[in-house]
């Protein structure tokens, strides 16, 4: 029996390059006008529970570990670097991978950006009842969600149909 190959193709990557690099741009774009049009602190309601309100955040989810910025910095890029060495390793493995952690991988390092350029996350979107967060927050949640998603479902045994028992006639 010949096992295929589970490395990433040239497809892959590109596929992964695409949805990374354009996570990071939204987030980038996103942030600048925020930066640019609101003053710290200083919030815009848009509707419902959504305001636009440009805070900033020094650590993680939540503002864990705020105080612990170059050992969060180091630990962001070195779980860049480990994910591309995964999606090397097994980007063919499913097909939406390179989507996945195309997203985790952009939301990362659109973040890892802001930590490395001004020391901190420059978070907005505010629904009031949850911290502010960004748009490479939502890209690391939802390529999270994906990725389990495509784990659980490729591991996963498939049902075995029942038949209706043969009656003689």
């Amino acid at each position: 029996m010949v096992e295929r190959s589970l490395s990433a193709t040239p497809f892959h990557w590109f596929a992964l390059l695409a949805v990374g690099f354009a996570a990071v741009i939204a987030d980038q774009v996103t942030k600048q006008i925020v930066v640019s049009q609101l003053a710290l602190g200083d919030s815009v309601h848009l509707a419902g529970p959504l305001d636009i309100r440009h805070v900033t955040n020094p650590g993680i989810a939540f503002g864990l570990f705020s105080s612990w910025a170059t050992i969060v910095t180091a630990l962001t890029a070195v779980a860049v670097l480990w994910m591309l060495f995964y999606f090397a390793r097994a980007g063919a493995r499913h097909p939406v991978l390179p989507v996945a952690l195309g997203l985790l991988i952009g939301g990362s390092f659109a973040n890892l950006i802001d930590r490395l350029r001004l020391g901190h996350v420059t978070d907005f979107i505010d629904l009031r009842f949850w911290p502010a967060f960004n748009l490479a927050d939502t890209f690391i949640v939802v390529g999270v969600a994906v990725l389990l998603a495509a784990l659980v479902s490729s591991e996963r045994q498939p049902r075995l149909r029942r038949t209706a028992p043969k009656t003689s006639g």
